[in-house]
């Protein structure tokens, strides 16, 4: 028996599990109600309340501009639907970085008002005050190290992150800084395979890839990537399960046609 059919209700500790056991982990981006009852449903191990909201749910270029309210409230949505995945809600950007204070107060805002499991907070060493904080608290904390979408404006462009070997080096030693002050799982992001396949060795807790390759102890995608509602996004790591922009599009043409046709609402469809 697997440890994800096993289990009832997912926690850090069945995720230590499942890496000690090679058992892969999934996960995907939820940030409302009706499709994170549908992934939980459908056996998801971790679902992400993603800054990726910015992006999929708002319409914003960056993950910058989402705010704290906003992830709070889209969480708390997500958290009401789930029955067994354990849900991750990022700490979006300007609520961690440079003040380890602010970064207690809004994991613990996170915690009380949506009832999440942990918080995912982008770098290393460089937040590392704040990720102690955050613990010290009794909150898990997922790391993120590789591409970090809230540092699009540093590094100028989405390419792939630590191909040179000073940014590898880097990235390991970070990834195991993370491990080391309590960090229950990291996700590396758009780094090249082979390394992923080496940080991941090297750690005891799991990773999670995202055009990270084949090596990592799991993997993420996007939810409106997966789906394909989103068509304009087309990374190489990207694989699409659906295509639910045209099929939504021609239900909604067939819709419009049935009223103007009269078609609908029919005998049948009245009171």
């Amino acid at each position: 028996m697997s440890v994800h059919t096993d289990i009832k209700k997912i926690t850090t500790h069945t995720l230590q599990e499942m890496k000690r056991k090679g058992e892969k982990i999934s996960m995907l981006t939820a940030y409302d109600y009706s499709l994170a009852k549908i992934i939980d449903t459908a056996g998801m191990d971790v679902i992400l309340v993603g800054d990726s909201a910015s992006n999929v749910m708002a319409g914003h270029e960056t993950t910058l501009p989402i705010t704290l309210d906003q992830m709070i409230y889209h969480a708390a949505s997500v958290v009401r639907a789930v029955h067994r995945a354990l849900v991750v809600v990022d700490l979006p950007f300007g609520s961690y970085q440079g003040n380890s204070k602010e970064a207690l107060n809004s994991a613990i805002r996170i915690m009380k008002e949506t009832g999440a499991h942990a918080v995912k907070m982008e770098g290393g060493r460089e937040i590392k005050e704040a990720v102690e904080r955050i613990l010290t608290a009794g909150i898990p904390v997922m790391g993120h190290l590789g591409l970090t979408p809230q540092s699009i404006y540093k590094f100028g462009t989405y390419v792939v992150r630590a191909k040179e070997e000073q940014e590898a080096h880097r990235l390991q030693e970070d990834a195991l800084l993370l491990e080391d002050i309590g960090c229950f799982s990291i996700v590396l992001e758009k780094i090249p395979a082979k390394l992923a396949t080496e940080v991941s060795a090297s750690l005891k807790i799991p990773t999670i890839g995202i055009g990270a390759g084949n090596g990592t102890d799991g993997q993420v995608l996007v939810l409106h990537d997966m789906l394909g509602i989103n068509k304009d996004f087309n990374p190489r790591f990207l694989r699409r399960y659906m295509n639910l922009f045209e099929e939504i599009q021609n239900a909604t043409e067939q819709y419009i046609r049935d009223v103007k046709s009269k078609d609908f609402p029919n005998e049948k469809e009245q009171y």
